[in-house]
């Protein structure tokens, strides 16, 4: 497509003389431009779907993909119940849980915590817990011997495995002589766990279901029923059937319609931080254009001695075109190893500098996430190069038909 002495002339002209110096930086500063604009779209964008990603694994792996909940207080002769949505095509676990807010109290710490009253083997359809099991043992727990807590939670406490918490609740508290007091109880510490997301480690405390009955009064009933479903994403394909299998006994919430606000902000930040962060390409295109408006400007009398020399009007458009793409393909390619470099390094980068600062640039209370995450998509990287490369091609064309029209007489008349 491009002859040797297009490919000459075109790489000639992007190494300017040291009189032509401030072509040089333009030509420096649009592929400056190009670099940061893609790197950085690169890195927000593999942060954007890193959180996507790990927040809704963590928000999945603790919390069932559809749940039943009861119109009452809670829902009795909830077995049967459970054992027709288990039935159900598609559903690969059922869960009947018992819910409810507690202060945990310990040394004279306390904080508030979110109770969920669990089967011992509910928390093996859980990964994300049994596999973050940082001290004690399950099979205490399945043993109804005591609960489980996250990691924060026992620090905030001051309390190691073994030691006891006592948790209070309003709910199921009785009435004496000097007015209501809340219902507290202490139970043994058998195990710890830390999913990595703030929330959860500092508030989940899990109880077996019939001690968890007994605390909040709930005898042979539950509040809600979990389930899990073999597709996640399709989780409304069984949702039909799950209600004529509820039969009116309660209502059904999937994981998309619990967290929509959530899920809907994300992706909206998304596509707004793209855009806003196109610009930056779109910037350096620009300077692309002023940068090969002046190098035409610059080598007027230069074209007009190819131009009588015998080079075609074709031959120069795509000589300055080519100055322009080297730019625009050598800015891109170095966005795309820097973006992909930092996004695979990022929270390494995050310790560095907070080591450096001594400030904590992702607090984990503020982020819900103990880690930076970071996930590039290969379908985004090639999209946000073709966008860049389309954009500094676009750049090159005016300038390039500008140098392509210059007439050889005009050029050479005072020369």
């Amino acid at each position: 497509m491009f002859s040797a002495f297009e490919r000459l002339v075109a790489f000639r002209y992007l190494r300017a003389r040291r009189q032509e110096g401030l072509v040089s930086v333009i030509a420096a500063f649009s592929l400056i431009g190009i670099f940061l604009g893609v790197a950085t779209l690169i890195i927000v964008m593999s942060v954007m779907n890193g959180f996507r990603e790990e927040l809704l694994a963590r928000i999945l792996g603790l919390n069932g993909h559809m749940t039943v909940y009861s119109h009452q207080a809670g829902l009795a002769d909830y077995d049967p119940l459970a054992e027709r949505l288990a039935a159900i095509d598609g559903v690969v676990s059922v869960s009947p849980i018992v819910e409810g807010q507690v202060i945990a109290a310990a040394h004279g710490n306390a904080t508030f915590g979110q109770v969920r009253g669990v089967r011992g083997d509910h928390l093996d359809v859980r990964p994300l817990v049994t596999s973050n099991i940082l001290a004690g043992r399950l099979d205490d727990f399945r043993a109804g011997a005591g609960v489980v807590i996250g990691e924060r939670m026992a620090r905030k406490l001051g309390v190691r495995v073994g030691d006891p918490v006592t948790l209070l609740s309003p709910e199921g508290s009785r009435a004496t002589l000097m007015g209501t007091v809340p219902r507290s109880r202490a139970y043994p510490v058998v195990a710890t766990f830390d999913v990595g997301m703030y929330e959860y480690d500092t508030t989940f405390i899990f109880m077996p279901l019939e001690l968890a009955q007994v605390y909040f009064r709930l005898p042979g009933a539950v509040t809600a029923i979990e389930l899990n479903v073999a597709d996640p994403d399709n989780v409304r394909a069984v949702r039909n059937e799950v209600l004529d299998a509820v039969e009116g006994q309660g209502w059904v919430i999937d994981w998309r319609r619990a967290n929509q606000q959530f899920v809907n902000a994300l992706e909206v930040e998304r596509n707004v931080m793209f855009v806003i962060l196109t610009l930056i390409v779109l910037v350096a295109a620009f300077n692309i254009i002023a940068g090969l408006i002046m190098v035409v400007k610059d080598k007027g009398r230069d074209i007009a001695i190819l131009r009588t020399m015998g080079a075609t009007r074709g031959q120069i458009l795509r000589i300055f075109f080519m100055n322009g793409a080297a730019i625009g393909i050598a800015g891109t390619a170095l966005g795309v190893a820097g973006g992909v470099a930092f996004a695979a390094n990022i929270d390494s980068i995050r310790l560095w500098l907070e080591g450096m600062t001594d400030t904590a640039l992702f607090p984990a209370e503020i982020r819900f996430l103990s880690q930076l995450p970071s996930r590039t998509d290969p379908a985004e990287v090639v999209i946000v190069a073709a966008m860049a490369i389309g954009l500094s091609f676009l750049a090159t064309i005016y300038p390039a038909w500008r140098a392509a029209r210059l007439d050889p007489v005009e050029a050479l008349r005072y020369e």
